[in-house]
Protein backbone atom coordinates (compact mmCIF):
# COMPACT_ATOMS: atom_id res chain seq x y z
CA UNK A 1 0.00 0.00 0.00
CA UNK A 2 2.66 2.21 0.64
CA UNK A 3 4.70 1.79 -2.52
CA UNK A 4 1.37 1.99 -4.38
CA UNK A 5 1.21 5.51 -2.67
CA UNK A 6 4.72 6.56 -3.45
CA UNK A 7 4.11 5.18 -6.93
CA UNK A 8 0.70 7.93 -7.69
CA UNK A 9 2.77 10.68 -5.45
CA UNK A 10 5.30 10.62 -7.79
CA UNK A 11 3.26 9.93 -11.16
CA UNK A 12 1.04 13.01 -9.65
CA UNK A 13 4.75 15.10 -9.08
CA UNK A 14 5.66 14.43 -12.58
CA UNK A 15 2.40 15.51 -13.86
CA UNK A 16 2.17 18.69 -12.33
CA UNK A 17 5.83 19.46 -12.59
CA UNK A 18 5.63 18.85 -16.35
CA UNK A 19 2.57 20.85 -17.03
CA UNK A 20 3.45 23.85 -15.10
CA UNK A 21 6.66 23.71 -17.00
CA UNK A 22 4.55 23.45 -20.27
CA UNK A 23 1.83 25.95 -19.14
CA UNK A 24 3.32 28.91 -17.05
CA UNK A 25 5.11 30.27 -19.84
CA UNK A 26 2.38 29.58 -22.08
CA UNK A 27 0.31 31.45 -19.61
CA UNK A 28 2.35 34.41 -19.52
CA UNK A 29 2.74 34.68 -23.67
CA UNK A 30 -0.63 34.13 -23.69
CA UNK A 31 -1.49 36.66 -21.42
CA UNK A 32 1.14 39.06 -23.05
CA UNK A 33 -0.73 39.14 -26.28
CA UNK A 34 -3.83 39.57 -24.46
CA UNK A 35 -2.55 42.43 -23.14
CA UNK A 36 -1.30 44.08 -26.37
CA UNK A 37 -4.79 43.77 -27.65
CA UNK A 38 -6.43 44.98 -24.50
CA UNK A 39 -3.29 47.87 -24.74
CA UNK A 40 -4.41 48.51 -28.69
CA UNK A 41 -8.10 48.95 -27.65
CA UNK A 42 -7.50 50.98 -24.45
CA UNK A 43 -5.70 53.60 -26.01
CA UNK A 44 -7.63 53.23 -29.52
CA UNK A 45 -10.84 54.06 -27.07
CA UNK A 46 -9.59 56.91 -25.75
CA UNK A 47 -9.50 58.02 -28.87
CA UNK A 48 -13.69 57.41 -29.16
CA UNK A 49 -16.40 54.63 -29.40
CA UNK A 50 -15.91 54.73 -33.35
CA UNK A 51 -12.68 54.20 -33.62
CA UNK A 52 -13.17 51.14 -31.48
CA UNK A 53 -15.48 49.80 -33.47
CA UNK A 54 -12.97 50.45 -36.93
CA UNK A 55 -10.65 48.69 -35.52
CA UNK A 56 -12.27 45.76 -33.98
CA UNK A 57 -14.12 45.21 -37.47
CA UNK A 58 -10.57 45.30 -38.91
CA UNK A 59 -8.97 42.75 -36.67
CA UNK A 60 -12.51 40.43 -37.71
CA UNK A 61 -10.37 39.56 -40.58
CA UNK A 62 -7.13 39.40 -39.05
CA UNK A 63 -9.06 37.05 -36.89
CA UNK A 64 -10.48 34.76 -39.63
CA UNK A 65 -6.26 34.74 -40.71
CA UNK A 66 -5.02 34.31 -37.58
CA UNK A 67 -7.48 31.38 -36.68
CA UNK A 68 -6.12 29.58 -40.09
CA UNK A 69 -2.50 30.22 -39.33
CA UNK A 70 -3.06 28.54 -35.93
CA UNK A 71 -5.12 25.77 -37.39
CA UNK A 72 -1.96 25.09 -39.63
CA UNK A 73 0.39 24.98 -36.65
CA UNK A 74 -1.60 23.36 -34.77
CA UNK A 75 -2.50 20.35 -37.24
CA UNK A 76 1.31 20.51 -37.64
CA UNK A 77 1.82 20.67 -34.12
CA UNK A 78 0.37 17.10 -33.38
CA UNK A 79 3.00 15.72 -35.38
CA UNK A 80 5.60 17.65 -34.07
CA UNK A 81 4.77 16.72 -30.16
CA UNK A 82 4.62 12.81 -31.28
CA UNK A 83 7.69 12.88 -33.13
CA UNK A 84 9.06 14.57 -30.28
CA UNK A 85 7.84 11.91 -27.95
CA UNK A 86 10.03 9.73 -30.17
CA UNK A 87 12.79 12.07 -30.42
CA UNK A 88 12.47 12.17 -34.10
CA UNK A 89 14.99 15.26 -35.13
CA UNK A 90 14.28 14.63 -38.87
CA UNK A 91 10.93 14.24 -39.15
CA UNK A 92 9.93 17.34 -37.04
CA UNK A 93 12.03 19.77 -39.35
CA UNK A 94 9.90 18.48 -42.37
CA UNK A 95 7.00 19.09 -40.57
CA UNK A 96 8.06 22.71 -39.73
CA UNK A 97 9.55 23.06 -43.15
CA UNK A 98 5.70 22.26 -44.25
CA UNK A 99 4.14 24.55 -41.85
CA UNK A 100 6.30 26.92 -42.75
CA UNK A 101 5.44 26.97 -46.52
CA UNK A 102 2.11 26.64 -45.99
CA UNK A 103 1.78 29.71 -43.83
CA UNK A 104 3.67 31.86 -45.86
CA UNK A 105 1.46 31.09 -48.64
CA UNK A 106 -1.83 31.99 -47.39
CA UNK A 107 -0.52 35.00 -45.01
CA UNK A 108 0.85 36.51 -48.98
CA UNK A 109 -2.55 35.66 -49.84
CA UNK A 110 -4.71 37.19 -46.97
CA UNK A 111 -2.30 40.42 -47.36
CA UNK A 112 -3.02 40.95 -51.53
CA UNK A 113 -6.81 40.58 -50.21
CA UNK A 114 -7.17 42.88 -47.38
CA UNK A 115 -4.88 45.56 -49.66
CA UNK A 116 -7.34 45.22 -53.29
CA UNK A 117 -10.69 45.35 -51.35
CA UNK A 118 -10.26 46.86 -47.67
CA UNK A 119 -14.05 48.80 -48.40
CA UNK A 120 -15.66 45.38 -49.01
CA UNK A 121 -14.41 43.58 -45.81
CA UNK A 122 -15.75 46.62 -43.73
CA UNK A 123 -18.33 46.77 -45.12
CA UNK A 124 -19.50 43.56 -43.94
CA UNK A 125 -19.79 44.47 -40.52
CA UNK A 126 -20.96 47.66 -40.73
CA UNK A 127 -22.51 50.48 -43.01
CA UNK A 128 -21.26 53.95 -40.64
CA UNK A 129 -19.48 55.49 -43.51
CA UNK A 130 -17.20 56.75 -40.69
CA UNK A 131 -16.32 53.45 -39.19
CA UNK A 132 -15.41 51.94 -43.01
CA UNK A 133 -12.70 55.11 -43.43
CA UNK A 134 -10.97 54.07 -40.35
CA UNK A 135 -11.09 50.85 -40.79
CA UNK A 136 -9.99 50.86 -44.03
CA UNK A 137 -6.92 53.09 -43.16
CA UNK A 138 -5.78 50.48 -40.26
CA UNK A 139 -6.75 47.12 -42.27
CA UNK A 140 -4.32 48.22 -45.26
CA UNK A 141 -1.47 49.44 -42.67
CA UNK A 142 -1.78 46.21 -40.98
CA UNK A 143 -2.27 43.25 -43.28
CA UNK A 144 1.14 43.77 -43.92
CA UNK A 145 2.26 42.64 -41.46
CA UNK A 146 0.49 39.10 -41.54
CA UNK A 147 3.35 37.26 -43.08
CA UNK A 148 5.38 37.86 -40.47
CA UNK A 149 2.49 36.91 -37.67
CA UNK A 150 2.70 33.44 -39.74
CA UNK A 151 6.21 32.76 -39.44
CA UNK A 152 6.42 33.85 -36.19
CA UNK A 153 3.13 31.41 -35.10
CA UNK A 154 4.79 28.21 -36.98
CA UNK A 155 8.03 28.93 -34.44
CA UNK A 156 6.05 29.58 -31.73
CA UNK A 157 3.59 26.84 -31.88
CA UNK A 158 6.13 24.55 -32.90
CA UNK A 159 8.78 25.81 -29.92
CA UNK A 160 5.90 24.59 -27.37
CA UNK A 161 5.27 21.10 -28.66
CA UNK A 162 8.92 20.45 -28.78
CA UNK A 163 8.67 21.69 -24.52
CA UNK A 164 10.28 24.64 -25.61
CA UNK A 165 7.95 27.48 -23.78
CA UNK A 166 10.58 29.75 -22.66
CA UNK A 167 11.18 31.69 -25.92
CA UNK A 168 7.94 32.38 -27.39
CA UNK A 169 7.03 33.92 -24.00
CA UNK A 170 10.69 35.96 -24.07
CA UNK A 171 9.43 37.26 -27.17
CA UNK A 172 5.99 38.16 -26.36
CA UNK A 173 7.32 40.45 -23.88
CA UNK A 174 9.93 42.18 -26.05
CA UNK A 175 6.75 42.74 -28.21
CA UNK A 176 4.55 44.04 -25.70
CA UNK A 177 7.10 46.73 -24.72
CA UNK A 178 7.82 47.73 -28.62
CA UNK A 179 4.19 47.65 -29.34
CA UNK A 180 3.26 49.80 -26.07
CA UNK A 181 5.82 52.36 -26.49
CA UNK A 182 4.80 52.74 -30.60
CA UNK A 183 1.27 53.07 -29.88
CA UNK A 184 2.01 55.84 -27.36
CA UNK A 185 4.10 57.80 -29.53
CA UNK A 186 2.29 57.02 -32.93
CA UNK A 187 -1.33 57.08 -31.50
CA UNK A 188 -1.52 60.14 -29.49
CA UNK A 189 1.84 62.01 -30.68
CA UNK A 190 5.00 62.14 -28.72
CA UNK A 191 8.70 62.61 -29.54
CA UNK A 192 8.04 64.60 -32.35
CA UNK A 193 6.19 62.04 -34.07
CA UNK A 194 2.38 63.72 -35.02
CA UNK A 195 -0.17 62.40 -33.83
CA UNK A 196 -1.91 59.89 -36.23
CA UNK A 197 -4.74 57.70 -34.13
CA UNK A 198 -5.80 54.49 -35.84
CA UNK A 199 -3.26 54.72 -38.55
CA UNK A 200 -0.49 55.44 -35.95
CA UNK A 201 -1.73 51.76 -33.71
CA UNK A 202 -1.37 50.05 -37.03
CA UNK A 203 2.29 51.23 -37.51
CA UNK A 204 2.67 50.04 -34.21
CA UNK A 205 1.58 46.87 -34.47
CA UNK A 206 3.45 46.01 -37.84
CA UNK A 207 6.35 47.20 -36.15
CA UNK A 208 6.32 44.94 -33.11
CA UNK A 209 5.29 41.77 -35.21
CA UNK A 210 8.74 42.66 -37.14
CA UNK A 211 10.77 42.68 -33.99
CA UNK A 212 8.78 39.58 -33.07
CA UNK A 213 9.59 37.38 -35.47
CA UNK A 214 13.72 38.63 -35.91
CA UNK A 215 13.84 38.20 -32.11
CA UNK A 216 12.16 34.80 -31.89
CA UNK A 217 14.25 33.09 -35.06
CA UNK A 218 17.18 34.60 -33.97
CA UNK A 219 16.60 32.68 -30.42
CA UNK A 220 16.02 29.66 -32.14
CA UNK A 221 19.45 29.39 -34.19
CA UNK A 222 21.69 30.90 -31.72
CA UNK A 223 20.55 28.20 -28.88
CA UNK A 224 20.75 25.56 -31.86
CA UNK A 225 17.52 23.96 -30.27
CA UNK A 226 15.42 21.07 -31.92
CA UNK A 227 14.20 23.15 -34.32
CA UNK A 228 17.50 25.12 -35.82
CA UNK A 229 16.69 22.81 -38.80
CA UNK A 230 18.79 23.34 -42.40
CA UNK A 231 16.79 24.79 -45.14
CA UNK A 232 17.58 21.69 -47.08
CA UNK A 233 15.96 19.81 -43.89
CA UNK A 234 12.89 22.48 -44.28
CA UNK A 235 12.43 21.83 -47.83
CA UNK A 236 12.97 17.68 -47.53
CA UNK A 237 9.29 16.89 -48.10
CA UNK A 238 7.80 14.57 -50.37
CA UNK A 239 4.15 13.76 -51.35
CA UNK A 240 3.59 10.73 -49.33
CA UNK A 241 4.80 12.98 -46.18
CA UNK A 242 2.26 15.79 -47.56
CA UNK A 243 -0.11 13.26 -47.88
CA UNK A 244 0.19 12.00 -44.45
CA UNK A 245 0.28 15.30 -43.19
CA UNK A 246 -2.49 16.81 -44.72
CA UNK A 247 -4.80 14.34 -43.02
CA UNK A 248 -4.51 15.50 -39.60
CA UNK A 249 -3.92 19.06 -40.62
CA UNK A 250 -6.95 19.70 -43.03
CA UNK A 251 -9.49 18.96 -40.31
CA UNK A 252 -7.71 20.83 -37.64
CA UNK A 253 -8.07 23.81 -39.80
CA UNK A 254 -11.01 23.91 -41.39
CA UNK A 255 -12.16 23.42 -37.41
CA UNK A 256 -10.20 26.50 -36.86
CA UNK A 257 -12.24 28.02 -39.86
CA UNK A 258 -15.68 26.86 -39.27
CA UNK A 259 -14.93 28.64 -35.30
CA UNK A 260 -13.52 31.71 -36.69
CA UNK A 261 -16.23 31.96 -39.39
CA UNK A 262 -18.97 31.32 -36.69
CA UNK A 263 -17.35 33.87 -34.78
CA UNK A 264 -17.24 36.53 -37.60
CA UNK A 265 -20.96 35.90 -38.12
CA UNK A 266 -21.26 36.21 -34.53
CA UNK A 267 -19.57 39.83 -34.54
CA UNK A 268 -21.42 40.74 -38.02
CA UNK A 269 -24.88 40.12 -35.99
CA UNK A 270 -23.56 42.22 -33.45
CA UNK A 271 -23.00 44.87 -35.37
CA UNK A 272 -26.39 44.86 -36.82
CA UNK A 273 -27.78 45.79 -33.37
CA UNK A 274 -25.34 49.01 -34.00
CA UNK A 275 -21.82 50.88 -33.24
CA UNK A 276 -22.82 50.75 -29.70
CA UNK A 277 -23.62 47.23 -29.31
CA UNK A 278 -20.29 46.63 -31.28
CA UNK A 279 -18.23 48.62 -29.04
CA UNK A 280 -19.13 46.70 -26.19
CA UNK A 281 -18.71 43.16 -27.47
CA UNK A 282 -15.11 44.21 -28.89
CA UNK A 283 -14.71 45.57 -25.12
CA UNK A 284 -15.82 42.78 -22.99
CA UNK A 285 -14.43 40.32 -25.68
CA UNK A 286 -10.43 41.64 -24.87
CA UNK A 287 -11.75 41.65 -21.52
CA UNK A 288 -12.77 37.63 -21.61
CA UNK A 289 -9.54 36.76 -24.02
CA UNK A 290 -6.79 38.08 -21.26
CA UNK A 291 -9.01 35.86 -18.84
CA UNK A 292 -8.78 32.73 -21.52
CA UNK A 293 -5.23 32.63 -21.20
CA UNK A 294 -5.49 30.38 -18.15
CA UNK A 295 -7.31 28.62 -20.36
CA UNK A 296 -4.87 27.92 -22.90
CA UNK A 297 -1.81 27.37 -20.82
CA UNK A 298 -4.34 24.50 -19.99
CA UNK A 299 -5.38 23.32 -22.99
CA UNK A 300 -1.82 23.62 -24.52
CA UNK A 301 -0.61 21.94 -21.72
CA UNK A 302 -2.96 19.23 -22.40
CA UNK A 303 -2.57 18.84 -25.80
CA UNK A 304 1.37 18.67 -25.59
CA UNK A 305 1.50 16.32 -22.48
CA UNK A 306 -1.12 14.03 -24.10
CA UNK A 307 0.54 13.92 -27.29
CA UNK A 308 3.69 12.63 -25.96
CA UNK A 309 1.94 9.82 -24.56
CA UNK A 310 -0.15 8.70 -27.62
CA UNK A 311 3.34 9.34 -29.03
CA UNK A 312 5.38 6.92 -27.07
CA UNK A 313 2.27 4.48 -26.62
CA UNK A 314 1.44 4.88 -23.50
CA UNK A 315 -2.56 4.72 -23.45
CA UNK A 316 -3.10 4.05 -19.46
CA UNK A 317 -1.20 6.95 -18.78
CA UNK A 318 -3.18 9.36 -21.63
CA UNK A 319 -6.71 8.19 -19.83
CA UNK A 320 -5.57 9.05 -16.77
CA UNK A 321 -4.25 12.63 -18.15
CA UNK A 322 -7.92 13.09 -19.27
CA UNK A 323 -9.41 12.74 -15.73
CA UNK A 324 -6.47 15.62 -14.14
CA UNK A 325 -6.99 17.69 -16.89
CA UNK A 326 -10.93 17.71 -16.76
CA UNK A 327 -10.96 18.24 -13.05
CA UNK A 328 -8.34 21.48 -13.35
CA UNK A 329 -10.75 22.80 -15.67
CA UNK A 330 -13.50 23.27 -13.63
CA UNK A 331 -11.33 24.41 -11.28
CA UNK A 332 -10.06 27.26 -12.63
CA UNK A 333 -13.33 28.14 -14.69
CA UNK A 334 -14.93 28.43 -11.19
CA UNK A 335 -12.13 30.66 -9.97
CA UNK A 336 -11.77 32.55 -13.25
CA UNK A 337 -15.41 33.20 -13.28
CA UNK A 338 -15.52 34.70 -9.29
CA UNK A 339 -12.97 37.13 -10.33
CA UNK A 340 -13.88 38.37 -13.62
CA UNK A 341 -17.45 39.19 -12.15
CA UNK A 342 -16.14 40.47 -8.94
CA UNK A 343 -13.10 42.92 -11.04
CA UNK A 344 -15.82 43.62 -13.89
CA UNK A 345 -17.29 48.02 -12.99
CA UNK A 346 -13.12 48.33 -12.46
CA UNK A 347 -11.66 47.00 -15.72
CA UNK A 348 -14.58 48.92 -17.67
CA UNK A 349 -13.84 52.40 -15.70
CA UNK A 350 -10.13 52.28 -17.77
CA UNK A 351 -12.42 52.53 -20.86
CA UNK A 352 -13.60 56.14 -22.17
CA UNK A 353 -17.44 54.95 -23.03
CA UNK A 354 -20.88 55.98 -22.54
CA UNK A 355 -22.92 54.59 -20.12
CA UNK A 356 -25.22 53.14 -22.62
CA UNK A 357 -21.71 50.80 -23.59
CA UNK A 358 -20.44 50.64 -19.97
CA UNK A 359 -23.97 49.01 -19.13
CA UNK A 360 -24.14 46.65 -22.08
CA UNK A 361 -20.45 45.68 -21.38
CA UNK A 362 -20.66 44.94 -17.61
CA UNK A 363 -24.24 42.92 -17.98
CA UNK A 364 -21.86 40.62 -20.93
CA UNK A 365 -19.15 40.25 -18.43
CA UNK A 366 -21.67 39.37 -15.69
CA UNK A 367 -22.68 36.26 -18.39
CA UNK A 368 -19.64 35.58 -19.52
CA UNK A 369 -17.71 34.93 -15.71
CA UNK A 370 -21.03 32.72 -15.31
CA UNK A 371 -20.51 30.74 -18.61
CA UNK A 372 -16.52 30.32 -17.69
CA UNK A 373 -16.61 27.04 -16.41
CA UNK A 374 -18.68 25.51 -19.66
CA UNK A 375 -15.84 27.73 -21.71
CA UNK A 376 -12.68 26.40 -20.12
CA UNK A 377 -14.34 22.47 -20.15
CA UNK A 378 -14.96 22.77 -23.95
CA UNK A 379 -11.74 24.75 -24.84
CA UNK A 380 -9.81 22.46 -22.66
CA UNK A 381 -11.69 19.13 -24.13
CA UNK A 382 -11.03 19.69 -27.76
CA UNK A 383 -8.40 22.03 -28.39
CA UNK A 384 -6.19 20.56 -25.58
CA UNK A 385 -7.61 16.37 -24.87
CA UNK A 386 -8.82 15.27 -28.28
CA UNK A 387 -6.06 16.99 -30.72
CA UNK A 388 -3.16 16.22 -28.68
CA UNK A 389 -4.85 12.20 -29.09
CA UNK A 390 -5.32 12.79 -32.65
CA UNK A 391 -8.69 13.05 -32.56
CA UNK A 392 -9.09 15.73 -35.04
CA UNK A 393 -12.06 14.34 -37.24
CA UNK A 394 -14.33 14.41 -33.85
CA UNK A 395 -13.04 17.86 -32.67
CA UNK A 396 -14.44 19.06 -36.26
CA UNK A 397 -17.93 17.09 -35.91
CA UNK A 398 -18.44 18.74 -32.57
CA UNK A 399 -17.29 22.19 -32.86
CA UNK A 400 -19.10 22.38 -36.66
CA UNK A 401 -22.45 21.22 -35.61
CA UNK A 402 -22.61 23.23 -32.02
CA UNK A 403 -21.66 26.47 -33.92
CA UNK A 404 -23.61 25.69 -37.34
CA UNK A 405 -26.75 24.47 -35.94
CA UNK A 406 -26.69 25.60 -32.48
CA UNK A 407 -24.67 28.80 -31.73
CA UNK A 408 -24.95 30.88 -35.27
CA UNK A 409 -29.09 30.00 -35.69
CA UNK A 410 -29.88 31.43 -32.06
CA UNK A 411 -27.73 34.39 -32.80
CA UNK A 412 -29.24 35.64 -35.89
CA UNK A 413 -32.72 34.56 -34.80
CA UNK A 414 -31.69 37.43 -31.73
CA UNK A 415 -30.20 39.94 -33.70
CA UNK A 416 -32.39 39.90 -36.81
CA UNK A 417 -36.18 38.44 -36.15
CA UNK A 418 -36.10 39.59 -32.21
CA UNK A 419 -33.84 42.27 -32.24
CA UNK A 420 -32.73 41.38 -28.77
CA UNK A 421 -30.12 43.26 -26.65
CA UNK A 422 -26.39 42.86 -27.26
CA UNK A 423 -26.22 41.44 -23.73
CA UNK A 424 -29.26 38.59 -24.62
CA UNK A 425 -27.50 38.06 -27.68
CA UNK A 426 -24.66 37.23 -26.19
CA UNK A 427 -26.26 34.65 -23.69
CA UNK A 428 -28.02 32.29 -27.03
CA UNK A 429 -24.33 31.67 -27.27
CA UNK A 430 -23.96 29.91 -24.04
CA UNK A 431 -25.91 27.22 -25.38
CA UNK A 432 -23.30 26.18 -27.75
CA UNK A 433 -20.99 25.65 -25.11
CA UNK A 434 -22.92 23.66 -23.21
CA UNK A 435 -23.67 21.08 -26.06
CA UNK A 436 -19.69 21.12 -26.41
CA UNK A 437 -19.06 19.83 -23.03
CA UNK A 438 -21.71 17.32 -23.27
CA UNK A 439 -20.29 15.77 -26.43
CA UNK A 440 -16.89 15.81 -25.99
CA UNK A 441 -16.98 14.57 -22.30
CA UNK A 442 -19.31 11.52 -23.69
CA UNK A 443 -16.44 11.05 -25.59
CA UNK A 444 -13.25 10.91 -23.49
CA UNK A 445 -15.06 8.37 -20.90
CA UNK A 446 -13.72 5.97 -23.28
CA UNK A 447 -10.69 5.25 -25.47
CA UNK A 448 -11.67 5.84 -29.17
CA UNK A 449 -10.46 9.21 -29.21
CA UNK A 450 -7.17 8.37 -29.10
CA UNK A 451 -5.27 7.57 -32.61
CA UNK A 452 -1.33 7.95 -33.37
CA UNK A 453 -0.76 10.20 -36.37
CA UNK A 454 2.97 9.01 -36.75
Amino acid sequence: MAENIKDKSIKNSVFYNTLLKLAIPIVIQNLITSSINALDTIMIGRLGEVEIAAVGIANQYFFLFNLLIIGITSGAGIFISQYWGQKDRENIHRTLGFSLITSIIFSILFTIIALKVPQNIIYLFNKDPYVIQLGVEYLKLVSISYIFTAISLVYGVSSRCVEDTIAPMLVSIISLIVNGVLNYIFIFGALGVPAMGVKGAAYATLIARVVETIVLISYIYIKKGPLAAKIKNIIDIDKEFIKKSLETIIPVVINDLCWATAMIIYAIAYGNLGTQAMAAVQITTTIQNIFMVFCFGLANGASVMIGHQVGAGNIHVSMEYVKRFQKLSVITGIILGIILALTAPYILSFFNISDVVYNSALRILYILSISMTMKIIGAVNIVGILRGGGAVSYSLKVEAFTMWFIGVPLVFLGSYIFKLPVEWVVLLVVCEEIAKVVFTTRKLRTEKWIRQVI
